[in-house]
């Protein structure tokens, strides 16, 4: 009897240590994570997207196009308005460039930019080409079950590895329970203050797939700024044209498809 009782018990340590969802939890943390993210954007994403910039005194919306091919390469163009049409951002692994048609030029974004502000807006260029990675660059940890945006869900705490490129001191990830999607993301300075918060919301079928299709960066210090993200349509796991990720297709005048 004490030996079966000692194999439970090294069991559910097991368990614990693997997975800090209980005893007898079956996923980890970080494969929360993971799932998390693949659910949101897949191996391959191309979608149509609206963005909508708001301060207490102006507000612009922006329709772009994006392309990823994760976890390497990824692409964005702005269609409109007429204004701001042909703006684009290229990712290639670590390095990123944005091209402005007003001056005809390509800069590259060195990484010292990387968490500056994509064209205005509440979200990075970080952010927007995805080059920091919740599920390699961070450790993570169950720190509570609670309710989120009206579900009951895992708040998952990361935590930059040793060596990292990332600037957040912690992250609070949280996920719906019943299908691990995303349903809020708290960032932190390194001094553990929170800097801002992305809700996800309006989740709904789209793409083959049940996501949140409305998506809202709320920086914490700038009161009446925002900046809200509206899926359109998207298409995953479907294979992308090189010729998308490249530096000739950043600066093509005519933006068609690509």
């Amino acid at each position: 009897m004490r030996s079966r009782l000692v194999v439970i018990a090294s069991f559910c340590l097991s368990a614990v240590l693997y997975a800090p969802l209980g005893c007898g939890a079956t996923t980890s943390a970080s494969e929360i994570i993971e799932q998390a993210e693949l659910i949101l954007w897949g191996k391959t994403l191309q979608g149509d997207f609206e963005m909508t910039v708001t301060t207490p005194t102006w507000e612009r919306t922006l329709s772009i196009k994006v392309w990823m091919d994760r976890p390497k390469l990824s692409f964005i163009r702005v269609l409109g308005p007429a204004k701001e049409r042909g703006i684009a951002s290229l990712r290639i692994e670590s390095q990123m460039w944005n091209y402005i048609p007003k001056i005809e030029r390509t800069i590259k974004v060195p990484p010292s930019m990387m968490l500056q502000p994509w064209f205005g807006s509440d979200f990075t260029n970080d952010d927007l080409v995805k080059e920091g990675s919740f599920v390699t660059d961070y450790t993570h940890r169950l720190l509570e079950e609670r309710s989120v945006n009206d579900s009951p869900a895992y708040v998952i705490e990361l935590l930059p590895k040793p060596g990292a490129a990332v600037v957040w001191g912690k992250v609070l990830y949280s996920v719906r329970k019943a299908d691990f999607l995303p349903l809020r993301i708290e960032y932190f300075d390194e001094r553990a203050k929170l800097v801002r918060r992305l809700n996800y919301g309006t989740i709904r079928e789209l793409g083959g797939r049940t996501i949140p299709t409305v998506w809202e960066m709320q920086p914490v210090e700038k009161k009446g700024n925002k900046t809200t993200i509206v899926v359109r349509s998207i298409v995953y796991n479907k294979p992308l044209d090189a010729s998308i990720f490249t530096l000739v297709n950043l600066s093509r005048k005519n933006a068609g498809d690509h």
